[in-house]
């Protein structure tokens, strides 16, 4: 086991005239679970890849255990990685499949035995020793895979998308697993994925990459309830954050459509010229909650006309989803990330919701609002 350090990590294909990984500065922690994060293309595999040797660092150093391996070869570096196809060999069993890499590096056959079989112990595949990989279930295949990484007992553990393949209600179970399966071990482990959920379920610490670079690094918790910028509020949540470009009156509110609301003194004074009385806003569907006509037809700030379009029904939660009374472009106001959309989701209770085509009002809870930068899209307070 090792903590693992990118200095400046830096990566240029050859021929490409921007970096593909961009001054990667990030520490983390010996037996610590680490996720990566972000859309497809945005670095987070090459920045992987780069960990295991696997792509040439262009400047900076990555290190494991203290110890540069930035130009080292990947069987230098003593790390174990599982990826999303499982890798396995068609013709072996599950036995000789995890036992592979001990016999290439020329182990005792029963040190061999020995971990394949507490590997398959922990991995509950006991049972399925003596079978080959087209007897397997696409779970068992990818606990394979990881019973394989197990048995070297690497210093660090690389995780490339490894459950892309499995269905959902598996790839639930899995992710699970792999998660309990660390922090018995506690193996540093870095982890790759796409899927937001996966990253806030699994890690013990998130970095979410955009276009090469580094956005955030934080607890689950603190991504969701403290996102640095406008991309971090978008990206990590599900369903997303609502965010809109209001504009700024002289009496300290902000309006949208038909939507106003009050801005924080400290807001205020944060905004720059470049914003042109411009503030990006940002509040989470549960953060909403219905009021009566009357009751918005008395507030002065803070209401949200919603027609809505549409109710999912999850059983446990109702989402409403719908526009803004009065029209309003929700979008992000930042360059990184300009999707456009008109679209507002409230959580409501369930089996509550009202029908598709009524018009609701929504609240902003007390502390539910996020403020940002309409030009850099970075968070304008702490």
């Amino acid at each position: 086991m090792a903590s693992v350090t990118y200095e400046n990590a830096t990566l240029v294909y050859p021929g490409a005239s921007e970096p593909s990984v961009k001054s990667i500065n990030l520490d983390i922690a010996d037996g610590e679970f680490l996720v990566l994060v972000g859309p497809s293309g945005c670095g987070k595999s090459t920045t992987l890849r780069m960990l295991a040797g696997l792509e040439e660092v262009s400047s900076g150093r990555i290190l494991i255990g203290g110890r540069d391996v930035t130009h080292a070869q990947p069987k230098e570096r003593d790390i174990a990685m599982v990826f999303q196809n499982y890798a396995l060999y068609p013709h072996m069993t599950v036995r000789e499949n995890m036992g592979f890499a001990l016999k290439i590096a020329g182990e005792p056959k029963e040190v061999i035995n020995q971990r394949v079989e507490q590997a398959a112990k922990t991995l509950d595949l006991t049972e399925l020793l003596d079978r080959k990989p087209k007897a397997l279930s696409g779970g068992q295949r990818q606990r394979v895979a990881m019973g394989r990484a197990i048995v070297r007992e690497p210093q660090v553990f690389l995780m490339d998308e490894p459950l892309s393949n499995l269905d959902a209600k598996l790839r639930v179970q899995t992710r699970t697993q792999i998660a309990s399966l660390q922090r018995r071990l506690g193996v540093t482990t870095v982890y790759v994925t796409h899927d937001q959920t996966e990253a806030l379920t699994m890690g013990d610490r998130i970095a979410v990459l955009n276009q090469g670079e580094l956005q955030q690094v934080g607890t689950p918790r603190e991504l969701y309830e403290h996102p640095n910028n406008v991309f971090v509020a978008g990206f990590i949540g599900s369903p997303a954050m609502n965010i809109g470009t209001f504009a700024l009156d002289d009496d300290g509110y902000a309006t949208l459509g038909q939507a106003r609301v009050r801005v924080p003194e400290q807001v205020r004074q944060a905004l720059t010229a470049e914003d042109k009385s411009q503030v990006v806003i940002g509040f989470r569907p549960e953060a909403l909650e219905l009021v009566s006509e009357a009751e918005a037809a008395s507030a002065t700030e803070g209401i949200i006309p919603v027609q809505l379009d549409f109710v999912e029904e999850l059983g446990s939660d109702s989402y409403l989803y719908g526009r803004l009374v009065g029209g309003g472009q929700l979008s992000s106001g930042a360059e990184q990330n300009p999707e456009k959309s008109d679209q507002i989701v409230v959580r409501a209770l369930p089996h509550v919701a009202p029908q598709p085509g009524t018009v609701v009002y929504a609240r902003i809870r007390e502390d539910g609002q996020h403020f940002f930068s309409s030009t850099t899209g970075q968070r304008l307070v702490d």
